[in-house]
Formats: C-alpha cells, sequence, structure tokens
C-alpha cells in the first residue's frame, strides 16, 4: 500500500481510477447508490476495490475518513430524495 496522504484523488489513485477533479464528480455522479447498499456492495467496484475500501472501513484507518466522504458523497442523491429536498 501506498504512503499517499488520504485524500479523494489519492483514494481514487489507489482504486485505480481517474483522479482529477472533473472525472471524480463525474464518477460521483453516475454512480450513485440507494440508501440501502454499502459502498462495499456497490455492484461497479472490482474485487480489488472492494478488498480496499473494506480494509480501509473496518481498520479505521486513516483512508477510513476518505472512504466515508466517498460513501456519503455516493448516496447523496438517495439522500436527498428520502428526505424530500
Amino acid at each position: 500500500m501506498s504512503n499517499a496522504i488520504p485524500r479523494m484523488t489519492n483514494l481514487f489513485l489507489q482504486l485505480g481510477l481517474d483522479a482529477d477533479e472533473a472525472a471524480i464528480a463525474q464518477f460521483i455522479k453516475s454512480h450513485q447508490l440507494p440508501t440501502d447498499i454499502g459502498i462495499t456492495e456497490a455492484p461497479y467496484w472490482s474485487d480489488a476495490q472492494r478488498q480496499f475500501l473494506s480494509e480501509q472501513i473496518g481498520s479505521d484507518a486513516s483512508w477510513a475518513i476518505v472512504v466515508d466522504q466517498l460513501n456519503e458523497s455516493l448516496h447523496e442523491d438517495a439522500v436527498k430524495a428520502q428526505s424530500g429536498l
């Protein structure tokens, strides 16, 4: 694992995804999840990506905060719809 500082761009690099701001925004916009699907249950992750995300959340590692931020972003539309916003 890399010693990269946990930031959203570095998380995307760790996941092997395009990490520029526009690509991150587009990924989040096009990969929204319903509230009942956890980030690690999303169908679009590879096994390696899913394992990395699970390990970071489970170990409460420094990456956990950034993974949680991604999780919140991926559920944003569903949460807004649920709350009537």
